[in-house]
């Protein structure tokens, strides 16, 4: 992998995490990569393995494609870049993050909650 490629890798790996509120040291645990190791990648100093990418991936909720510069056909850069940069405020992306491996049944009940609060606060 080139020095540019290796640096995108480690800006949209750097700005995903920040969107998600999470440290190095958090991602690094979560992809079981020691966190000197995960900062290298994140500075475009290192490529990470196969395995590895696949975890940053799922972790940081990416796709390889933009982690590798692979942009959809149509796309451009500027556009794949906007790709990881969210839209939606950093509180919202930290609650998505915990509710992701919540139950069906407490997903439910959560929802029903904030419906409820929506409700309340709206009038």
């Amino acid at each position: 992998m080139d020095e540019k490629m290796q640096r995108h890798l480690g800006e949209a790996a750097r700005a995903a995490r920040l969107r998600l509120g999470l440290t190095q040291a958090e991602v690094a645990k979560q992809v079981r990569l020691k966190p000197a190791v995960y900062g290298r990648i994140e500075r475009g100093k290192m490529t990470p393995s196969v395995p590895s990418l696949r975890r940053i991936c799922t972790v940081l909720d990416l796709s390889s494609d933009l982690l590798l510069s692979l942009a959809p056909r149509g796309e451009k850069g500027s556009a794949a870049k906007r790709s990881y940069e969210a839209a939606e405020p950093p509180e919202l992306s930290r609650i998505i993050h915990l509710l992701r491996d919540w139950p069906p049944e407490r997903l439910l009940l959560a929802r029903k909650l904030l419906e409820t609060a929506h409700s309340h606060f709206s009038k």
